[in-house]
């Protein structure tokens, strides 16, 4: 049974990295340090294998590997989250019950690659979350994807799928709030882009943010502040991380490249790609030492 269920979800929550060492393998000890840092930054939630982990470049056993690893870290800490990638339904259950061995308190389905119409995505993921008693969110992000579902379209699928309890969202704050509006937040959000919009994501009712690492404690101090009333200090940690997030969520790739590289100058750890891979050039390498001596040392 998950230790922790959908109303305690809420916060920020770490989407981990994939962290290689220099002959391109999961390098377990820089994996380790990431999953100390985010809890040490005081993280309301774990997460991994989304699209910051680069899930598409594991293998099925790296991605079983990564959930063991996040597992072991995370050790009932915070609500752990993983994202289930596939494209099918046997792949992804398979992922799920992984997931299911190891303790997860919840999955995050991301549609299948292909272009299809909403119906064929909604029985898929209907499919998948019927193979689950853990609750399930939908990954919708057609911006990064180039396919989601409506927000009438999440909410006649949560009716029809009733352990479907939660959406992960990457879109801009006006197009969230329809979402909340429209499912008459029956369904928690949370959204990513990076932290973008930080702040007003919260205004509108946002359970919480599934971030990469980056700027994972100014978004934590920020969503504490906002918690306690304190909107002046929760746009004063925004302010301090806006630059960095504005310059790394240029697309997942850029976030591949350089947010991971950030994280990596803030917590001490040398940053290997595996290929294929942006690469980063002397005007990124600098930009991201600038922001990451402003944003100062991750501690843990």
């Amino acid at each position: 049974m998950p230790k922790f269920r959908p109303d305690d979800f809420h916060g920020i929550h770490a989407i981990l990295y994939a962290l290689f060492d220099g002959q391109e393998k999961l390098d377990r000890a820089a994996m380790r340090r990431q999953g100390g840092i985010c809890l040490a930054s005081g993280v309301h939630g774990m997460a991994a294998l989304g699209l910051a982990t680069e899930v598409a470049k594991l293998t099925e056993a790296e991605r079983r590997t990564i959930m063991d690893w996040t597992a072991e870290d995370t050790a009932g800490k915070v609500p752990l989250a993983f994202t289930i990638f596939g494209s099918s339904v046997a792949e992804q259950v398979a992922q799920v019950r992984h997931a299911e061995s190891v303790g997860a308190d919840w999955v995050i389905l991301q549609p299948p690659g292909g272009s299809y119409g909403a119906s064929e995505y909604m029985r898929f993921f209907g499919r998948v979350a019927e193979a689950t008693d853990l609750p399930v969110a939908i990954q919708n992000a057609p911006a990064f994807f180039g396919r989601g579902l409506t927000s009438d379209e999440i909410r006649d699928l949560d009716t029809l799928h009733t352990n479907i309890r939660l959406i992960k969202g990457e879109g801009p704050v006006t197009d969230i709030a329809g979402l909340i509006e429209r499912t008459e937040g029956r369904l928690p959000v949370f959204n990513g882009r990076g932290g973008l919009e930080l702040v007003d994501n919260f205004r509108i009712g946002c359970r919480g943010m599934i971030l990469a690492p980056d700027c994972i404690d100014h978004a934590v101090r920020a969503y504490e502040a906002f918690r306690a009333g304190d909107e002046a200090a929760a746009e004063a940690e925004y302010a301090k991380m806006l630059p960095a997030a504005v310059f790394v969520m240029q697309g997942i790739e850029n976030l591949i490249c350089y947010g991971k590289r950030l994280f990596g100058a803030r917590a001490g750890i040398a940053i290997q790609d595996r290929a294929p891979a942006m690469r980063p050039n002397e005007i990124g390498l600098a930009m991201v030492q600038r922001f990451a001596d402003n944003l100062g040392r991750l501690q843990g």
